[in-house]
């Protein structure tokens, strides 16, 4: 209970500190408002952004752009390099989406920071207005893909710090085709019924660090997609959502895997899962190895621990067997309660079964106040071992 009690604690003090008492650098070297944007929350202010990255981009003298208090309107938006120097993107406001949903819906994204180095973004607020984006979507009528809200492609050496990201219409952040990424101090927030609201997606990218946030979404709070490795992920509180997640993994017969994922020291909250690897039950070169998830506490979680290799969230299935081939998968001290009787669900592939999977001081009990059952394993082509105290009982 004393390791239960001091991640509570750690949460709750990460909880309060995320609040904005975050420390901006002297940022007023290039500010949008001397380039023509209006803090009103009406005016298009996309023009007088640009306009600012350019000139700060172009210093070679490091620089930042300064965004100050006030409510910014833009439309889609690219920040593109390479800068001559390091460049900080400030944000001491509110920057918003336009209320059409169609103006950024139909563009893929809505920020975006393309082949960028040496970057840092601070502070502020960011909000894509995804209300009725989603009712389109829900009604079952001809939508725009929707956008992410920022993204990072192609970037290398980002730290992104006291961001809050709002109401995207699909991913919060995306991150793709980077490197050295540091995400901290975060906090996003998209109601639990909005569709497709990913709070970080990563892929194609290594040596990623997430840590210190907050992700209260209608997907997966992290979803770690192909192409990905050497990612810490550290000190996130996750809830409402579907948990963290590797994949979803075969979508393509040739398709690169995920390697070398910590993801440590969190709490989720009635998330639909825990920690997840999901991948299609369908042909692939794809793998999911060297994956840890240690010290992590759920709250009245759905499948605290899965691997699902019959993933299929629209009925629309494949009905074959997954080719991924997940290995080397370590579950350490992970306790609290599962809204689900099975609390562990390994269901791997019948042709390339799970291997190299340690269960070790693992502890859920199953919220059952009715009929009071136990939580349960299920083990389905799963080669492994357990260590020390293993509940619900291990199948290994």
């Amino acid at each position: 209970m004393s390791n239960f009690k001091s991640i509570v604690s750690l949460q709750f003090f990460f909880f309060s500190s995320i609040s904005l008492l975050l420390l901006i650098p002297s940022c007023l070297a290039y500010n949008v408002v001397n380039f023509g944007a209006k803090g009103d929350g009406k005016t298009d202010s996309t023009a007088p952004f640009l306009r600012a990255w350019m000139s700060a981009c172009s210093s070679t003298s490091p620089s930042n752009v300064y965004v100050p208090k006030g409510t910014y309107l833009i439309r889609p938006v690219t920040f593109t390099g390479p800068c001559r120097s390091r460049i900080e993107f400030c944000i001491d406001g509110t920057i918003v989406a336009p209320v059409d949903y169609n103006v950024i819906g139909s563009s893929n994204f809505w920020i975006l920071f393309y082949k960028v180095s040496r970057l840092s973004i601070y502070g502020g607020t960011i909000d894509a207005k995804g209300h009725s984006f989603w009712s389109c979507r829900r009604s079952g009528h001809s939508c725009p893909p929707g956008a992410r809200s920022i993204t990072l492609s192609w970037c290398d050496n980002v730290v992104v710090s006291g961001l809050k990201s709002l109401n995207s219409q699909i991913m919060n952040m995306a991150i793709d085709y980077s490197s050295h990424v540091r995400v901290e101090k975060i906090r996003i927030r998209s109601p639990s019924g909005s569709p497709n609201t990913d709070g970080i997606h990563i892929e194609n990218s290594r040596d990623i660090t997430i840590t210190d946030s907050i992700i209260q979404t209608g997907d997966d709070c992290i979803s770690i997609g192909t192409g990905s490795m050497n990612m810490w992920i550290q000190k996130i509180g996750c809830g409402p959502g579907h948990g963290i997640s590797i994949g979803s993994l075969a979508n393509s017969l040739n398709e690169a895997g995920v390697q070398n994922i910590t993801v440590a020291n969190s709490v989720f909250t009635k998330t639909q899962n825990g920690v997840r690897v999901k991948s299609w039950a369908r042909p692939s070169n794809s793998y999911a190895k060297n994956l840890i998830f240690r010290n992590l506490v759920m709250r009245n979680v759905g499948y605290p621990i899965f691997i699902d290799q019959n993933y299929c969230p629209d009925n629309n299935c494949p009905h074959q067997n997954s080719g991924v081939k997940v290995s080397q998968v370590t579950y350490k001290n992970i306790k609290g309660t599962s809204s689900t009787q099975e609390a562990i669900k390994l269901d791997c592939s019948q042709t390339n079964p799970c291997s190299g999977i340690t269960l070790q001081d693992i502890k859920l009990t199953f919220v059952d106040p009715h009929l009071k059952r136990p939580a349960l394993t299920y083990c389905k082509n799963a080669q492994g071992t357990h260590r020390d105290t293993v509940l619900p009982r291990s199948c290994f």
